[in-house]
């Protein structure tokens, strides 16, 4: 995506299989781009990837069609799922999928790799969701390995990494893990001066969660929820404060 006077706009687009991009009609000046796979969900074997390119200057709200779902796998390889985000300098870049829900049996391998211009601005979240509270679904099984790398001007300045294999239900169940909660979710915000809204972002969070700032540029929140609706809300006025913006349209189905 570049800039064009005062829009954003595609400079080159690419996509292949069941990955395809959306462009809805552009709330305020940010192009808006939804993900979606139209094979409804992810499994074994199966290996999807997002590559975005933000030019200077350029704004892009990036966020998915609606909750992605992580199926049952045979035995073998993981389903993979690689995401790398760039922006250029003075660019504003917002990665907002909507959860990512867990099924027993499910295998997933993840990786969220962003890298940022000094002058760029950052707002992402990822949410996951193990098995849904109000059908009665239970994790007990899960193979998941899941990544996220933040880089500044080619500097790490924020690793993630989760690893968990097994009962997913009763890990999640300890105290010191997520002391039963079915929905955790980690936010991050990357732009000069991000640790000013350090506080006003610790205003807007439940008790069941937290948030730091590593750096003057930096501040990152984990939270937990019993399921993802509660996740919700708390996420939506959250982000939306967050974004100065009205959250993309999925969003608000």
């Amino acid at each position: 995506m570049r800039r064009r006077g005062e829009s954003s706009v595609i400079a080159d687009l690419m996509q292949s299989g069941s990955s395809k991009l959306m462009f809805p009609h552009p709330q305020g000046d940010a192009l808006q781009a939804v993900w979606l796979n139209t094979a409804g969900g992810i499994t074994g074997g199966d290996d999807f990837s997002l590559s975005v390119e933000v030019a200077p200057e350029a704004k892009v709200a990036l966020t998915t069609q609606a909750a992605e779902r992580i199926y049952r796998a045979v035995p073998g390889a993981p389903g993979r799922v690689r995401t790398r985000l760039s922006a250029g300098q003075g660019a504003m870049l917002h990665w907002l999928p909507q959860e990512t829900i867990l099924f027993d049996r499910g295998s997933l391998d993840r990786t969220l790799s962003v890298d940022l211009a000094g002058c760029a601005s950052f707002l992402g979240i990822e949410t996951l969701i193990f098995g849904r509270a109000a059908m009665g679904e239970r994790v007990r099984d899960l193979h998941l390995r899941d990544r996220i790398d933040l880089r500044v001007d080619g500097t790490l300045v924020y690793a993630d990494r989760l690893a968990l294999d097994g009962d997913a239900e009763t890990t999640l169940g300890r105290p010191h893990v997520a002391d039963g909660a079915g929905a955790v979710a980690t936010l991050i915000l990357a732009a000069p001066g991000a640790s000013g809204r350090l506080d006003s972002i610790r205003t807007g969070l439940p008790d069941t969660a937290g948030a730091s700032a590593p750096s003057e540029d930096l501040v990152v929140a984990r939270l937990l929820a019993p399921d993802g609706f509660e996740m919700r809300r708390t996420l939506v006025p959250l982000l939306t404060a967050l974004s100065d913006a009205p959250l993309p349209r999925p969003w608000m189905i």
